[in-house]
């Protein structure tokens, strides 16, 4: 008994993927039911003088950050439609906002945190409508940015 109390306390689960919030320029945003944080990549650039080996070095070349993808059920809140609708008219220099990911472990204290700079709407989806059905009407907001970073 004492040494399964021993390893639960060493124990680290892995954090559940439905507790999480969001925020906007430091604003807690309304709930998200669904975010999905888009991949960082470095490009690899192949290199080799004329008097190495036969075989080419590996340099990191430019890094890329994918897209971020937020979902909510639709309200009559018109934030991120209009958020969306600054970059529809012009006004990408004001629409560029820092965007905080927290994921919350079980006891609701924050966890992991990823940070995203510069984001923008470059997407913006009503949903669906269906006549015959029994759901929550979903609006996603699609964000390019400019650096995705775990800062816990």
């Amino acid at each position: 008994m004492a040494k399964q109390a021993k390893a639960a306390a060493g124990r680290r689960d892995p954090y559940r993927n439905f507790r999480f919030r969001v925020e906007i320029d430091g604003l807690v945003a309304a709930g998200f039911s669904e975010v999905s944080i888009g991949e960082t990549v470095t490009d690899v650039i192949d290199y080799r003088e004329g008097n190495e080996p036969t075989h080419v070095r590996k340099l990191p070349g430019l890094q890329k950050f994918g897209n971020i993808t937020l979902k909510r059920g639709m309200t009559a809140s018109m934030d991120l439609y209009d958020w969306h609708k600054q970059i529809m008219d012009g006004d990408i220099g004001a629409a560029r906002r820092n965007v905080a990911v927290t994921v919350l472990d079980q006891s609701g204290a924050d966890a992991a945190r990823f940070v995203i700079q510069d984001a923008w709407p470059v997407k913006y989806q009503p949903g669906d409508l269906n006549a015959k059905g029994n759901e929550v009407l979903i609006e996603l907001l699609e964000l390019a940015n400019e650096g995705i970073e775990r800062v816990q």
